[in-house]
């Protein structure tokens, strides 16, 4: 009696390597989102069209894109990588004991101006706590279950995450002590040099401020963060917006005038609901919105 050929079971794991490949496109995204080589990529897709018995991507000059059995394998697993993630999430919650890894997110500006300190002296209160710190201007490390926990600057926290508002940051337009004005006699800012972040990052209302402002010839220098905005300005590049918070630091910069009420951006510490639970990262948050609540190096709100 003739037996069918055993069919090979899934590799489960694979299936995240073709996710990342049809979500970016490329091995090479693919390999940096997931912290592995091009050829692991490679091995990995060809082992689940081997055991799947179809090609589901056409080898492109431009990248990889799905073939007719790559899109229904996609449309198939839609949503369940986020099923996944939210049990792993409420999975942790679990854990009682103010101990174990707790993640943070947050921009430069609020590492260097006002979080590092706090992060210090809650480890000092917190020993078995261990804090992995990623910075970065982006809510979505959140979403995508990078982090436990994000301290941003914002107009208004995304829907769905747990929020709470602990104040604002000012800009302030300033200069170096041995900044030279084009002109001596010309005290107009649009005629100084000025140094601005890239217009390729997410700060419309910075670069807004500016095309209306300022000529863009007078931009002699633009960088991809705005603690880089502020050493600049201190070298004597130009002139150029400063977080308050970064200023306690850097007494080489004069305020050229008082802050711009529409470049001030709200301050949230946020984490998801999944794990506001879990007793570390319930502690952490608490008493970050509490002392930066607090604090009176320009994230207090006022009123």
């Amino acid at each position: 009696m003739n037996r069918p050929p055993a069919t090979r079971s899934i590799d489960w794991g694979n299936l995240q390597y073709f996710q990342a490949v049809a979500d970016s496109g490329s091995l090479k995204s693919a390999a940096e989102r997931l912290g592995v080589n091009h050829s692991t990529v490679l091995r990995r897709i060809a082992a689940l069209e081997g055991q799947l018995g179809s090609r589901l991507f056409d080898r492109l000059p431009g990248g990889y894109a799905l073939t007719s059995a790559g899109n229904e394998l996609a449309d198939r697993l839609e949503g369940l990588a986020e099923q996944a993630e939210s049990a792993e999430r409420k999975l942790r919650g679990l854990d009682a004991a103010v101990r174990g890894v707790v993640r943070v997110t947050s921009s430069d500006v609020v590492v260097e101006g006002l979080l590092m300190p706090l992060l210090a002296r809650f480890r000092r209160r917190h020993a078995q706590v261990r804090i992995q710190l990623v910075t970065d201007y982006a809510f979505a490390a959140l979403s995508r279950d990078q982090a436990d926990i994000a301290v941003r600057g914002a107009d208004k926290a995304p829907p769905g995450l747990v929020a709470r508002q602990v104040g604002h940051i000012d800009s302030v337009l300033c200069a170096a002590r041995r900044y030279r004005r084009p002109s001596a006699s010309d005290r107009d800012i649009r005629h100084e040099r000025w140094v601005a972040v890239d217009e390729s990052l997410a700060f419309g209302t910075f670069n807004r401020w500016l095309r209306e402002n300022v000529a863009p010839g007078q931009v002699v220098m633009r960088v991809d963060s705005i603690v880089a905005v502020a050493d600049a300005v201190e070298q004597g590049v130009g002139i150029g917006f400063v977080p308050q918070p970064l200023l306690a630091a850097r007494p080489q910069l004069v305020r050229l005038e008082a802050p711009v009420p529409a470049l001030r951006k709200p301050l949230w510490v946020l984490m998801h609901p999944d794990v506001q639970h879990t007793a570390r990262t319930r502690a952490l948050f608490d008493f970050l919105a509490d002392e930066l609540g607090a604090s009176p190096t320009g994230a207090k709100a006022r009123g």
